[in-house]
């Protein structure tokens, strides 16, 4: 559900309404999902579209047409083509599901902002490099490529946390 909040938000927003959907439901259970009405979860933080995409993940664990457990015993492209049949998760955060959830060890998130942004600083790059391009510069990284996203990641961080 945090992946679907982070979508095109700062971690920031997406945390405190993570937080919130947390208070508002105790335990997060895909039936307490759908047990909010569109009400409860605008004053959470979900836009409408983002209320739907979070119903269709709730309704899809609930029903089993989405085995979260299962996920973990499949093959990369597998586990991306099971969770980009949903509505409302594209590549991005399949790609971040697999890189922190899961844990490859090889996924990486190329078209993640802060990875491109990380890379032209760390590279000295003139311009921010394209998802295609950050494919290209990660390649030598494989097959380790997720350890060095959340490198970039918490070299980003570092540096928005500067004064």
């Amino acid at each position: 559900m945090l992946l679907v909040l982070e979508q095109q938000v700062s971690l920031a927003s997406a945390r405190a309404a993570f937080d919130r959907l947390v208070a508002a439901v105790g335990v997060l259970t895909p039936a307490a999902v759908l047990a909010l009405d569109d009400a409860e979860l605008r004053a959470i933080g979900f836009s409408r579209q983002k209320a739907g995409y979070a119903r269709d993940l709730a309704r899809a664990v609930l029903s089993g047409s989405l085995d979260l457990d299962a996920l973990a015993g499949l093959p990369d492209d597998d586990v991306r083509a099971a969770l980009t049949s949903l509505r409302g998760i594209g590549p991005w955060t399949a790609d971040v599901y697999l890189t922190m959830a899961l844990r490859r060890p090889d996924a990486f998130p190329h078209g993640d902002l802060a990875l491109l942004v990380s890379v032209q600083r760390v590279k000295r790059l003139d311009a921010r490099p394209t998802p295609l391009k950050l494919v290209e510069l990660a390649e030598p990284w494989r097959p380790h490529r997720a350890t060095a996203a959340r490198i970039l990641w918490h070299a980003y961080l570092s540096d928005r946390a500067r004064p």
